[in-house]
């Protein structure tokens, strides 16, 4: 008996083409998930930020508010009962094999040996290297993602994810669900992310909270500037460059934020 194949996504008039085609570029919005040509050309960063006409934000900026809200309900809702959790942020860049990714996995393993839910960007490199390390030792794995023009989704190694439309709103999970920072190389993001918690251990805002720069060749230059130009011209209190610990090794990463902790007491993470 013959076989219809008209019907097949493979099929072009006459013959049959059994080789896969690429995968449309996907972006999910939410819940929502849009590909190829529904994808908007902007995201909604982009649109909340632009420059409106003089009358176009009182019926749109309303609506952005509830989304808003309901972007910080559903992460505060989502990990709630998360337990003790770090983060790690690095470059996604970083390719399966090379040093910085093994070094990521190793640090993820180790947090995860510890009793830390590991949490990251959820993309790629650094990210995907983390939450490995964290599920190869049955740890909890968790991933915040970011609506981007490129989104590349959330790696296969989040066990409990969630994708926000606006940076602002994943800063604040970060920061609150959060008992540490684990900087490993990479750019402006993650550059973003340490600047940020260090201005907030700075200014009071969050306490007791450990950042570990890894990778004392990477961070050396950085580390210099910061003793040699913002503390000798006054900028910053001289306190202020030993909020920063380095590490090289995953183990001593851990080791440093357990030291920090126990030396904090329980009732250090209200």
């Amino acid at each position: 008996m013959g076989v219809d194949v008209r019907w097949w996504p493979g099929y072009r008039g006459g013959t049959m083409n059994f080789s896969s085609e690429p995968r449309k570029r996907a972006r999910r919005q939410g819940p929502a998930m849009l590909r190829g040509r529904h994808i908007p050309q902007t995201t909604t960063d982009q649109r909340l930020l632009d420059r409106r006409g003089p009358a176009d934000w009182v019926h749109t900026d309303p609506w952005r508010v509830m989304r808003i809200q309901a972007e910080f309900v559903e992460g505060f809702g989502l990990l709630a009962e998360l337990g003790p959790a770090v983060s790690v942020f690095g470059s996604a860049r970083v390719l399966p094999g090379s040093a910085d990714y093994d070094r990521a996995e190793g640090i993820g393993a180790e947090l995860a040996r510890a009793g830390y839910a590991v949490i990251t960007g959820g993309g790629p490199g650094v990210m995907e290297a983390a939450n490995k390390g964290a599920v190869s030792q049955n740890g909890v794995s968790v991933g915040l993602g970011i609506e981007l023009p490129m989104e590349q989704g959330l790696n296969e190694y989040v066990d409990i994810g969630i994708e926000f439309r606006y940076f602002f709103v994943r800063k604040t999970i970060f920061i609150k669900y959060s008992q540490a920072f684990v900087v490993l190389p990479g750019g402006f993001g993650t550059l973003d992310e340490l600047f940020e918690a260090l201005t907030l251990v700075q200014t009071g805002k969050i306490t007791k909270f450990p950042i570990v720069l890894v990778g004392s060749d990477y961070w050396s230059g950085l580390l210099s500037w910061i003793k040699g130009s913002l503390l000798a011209e006054n900028k910053i209190s001289p306190a202020d460059p030993e909020l920063l610990h380095v590490a090289d090794d995953p183990a001593e990463v851990a080791e440093i934020i357990q030291t920090a902790h126990n030396h904090q007491g329980a009732g250090a993470f209200p």
